[in-house]
């Protein structure tokens, strides 16, 4: 059995920081569906590491069979060894390297339909960032991009959260504002910020207009050099006695007022 000195063990101990994977520019995906929807993608799987426990049902056997007839490289170890390189509490025997596909501000398409992004900016809990592309993924949203300074989409909670769409949906990593400006811009994206308190009522705006819809961490919102380039300010109104919402539900609502207004729109 491979022992924890062997060079492979100490590199994926290396991914579970957000510094080496940043380097590497590599991740670790864990369980059965999640390592299903990295070999289904157009990402690149480079490793599947996994343990017995794996091979006690059909799903795990067929990763394992699919990873041999791809070529790519399949690592067994003991139990005990998988649980000190799994995230969750109780893993399913099974996790995966993946590359990272470097995405760019020119590499978002929205078609023939107008734009709809995310931009987030200082969120710093990485469940609530995960949460984000998920609903964006879902929304149908072009991509979300990820300003300086937000969490790592790449930490496990993250990834987690995300259930599978981070491979589904473009999502821009540590961009600077000033380049995102200027391709909102060059496109014609108005900035919609959404806000506890003040601006106009959410169900008020015209998001059937090409927008990206700009989010950022709870206790102070969006920075200043965003929110001076924003179009408008919207705010969901919330009638009962909460102050203020989750980000993330926050983010999630805002991109169904989008649906709502394009489908109506449409039909």
């Amino acid at each position: 059995m491979i022992s924890r000195q062997n060079p492979r063990i100490k590199y994926l101990r290396r991914l579970a920081t957000r510094r080496f994977r940043d380097l590497e520019g590599k991740f670790l995906v864990e369980g059965t569906r999640f390592v299903e929807e990295a070999l289904e993608s157009s990402f690149s799987v480079e490793m599947l590491v996994y343990c017995e426990k794996a091979m006690c049902n059909a799903r795990g056997q067929a990763l394992l069979e699919a990873a041999s007839v791809r070529g790519i490289s399949v690592l067994e170890v003991e139990e005990s060894l998988f649980e000190e390189l799994a995230d969750t509490v109780t893993p399913q025997g099974i996790l995966a390297v993946v590359k990272w596909r470097w995405y760019k501000l020119n590499d978002l398409h929205a078609g023939v339909r107008p734009w709809l992004l995310v931009l987030v900016d200082g969120v710093a809990d990485p469940g609530n960032l995960g949460t984000i592309v998920r609903s964006a993924d879902a929304a149908g949203a072009d991509g979300v991009i990820l300003l300086k300074g937000t969490a790592d989409i790449f930490n496990p909670k993250a990834l987690r959260a995300t259930m599978g769409s981070i491979f589904h949906i473009p999502v821009i990593r540590n961009s600077a504002f000033d380049e995102v400006e200027t391709f909102f811009n060059r496109h014609g994206i108005k900035l919609v910020a959404g806000m506890p308190h003040g601006g106009k009522v959410i169900f008020e705006s015209n998001l059937t207009e090409s927008c990206a819809l700009v989010v950022g961490s709870e206790p102070r919102g969006p920075g200043g050099n965003v929110m001076s380039a924003v179009f408008e300010r919207v705010h969901i109104p919330m009638p009962g006695r909460a102050e203020s919402l989750n980000v993330a539900i926050s983010t999630a609502i805002l991109l169904y007022e989008a649906v709502r207004q394009r489908n109506s729109v449409n039909s």
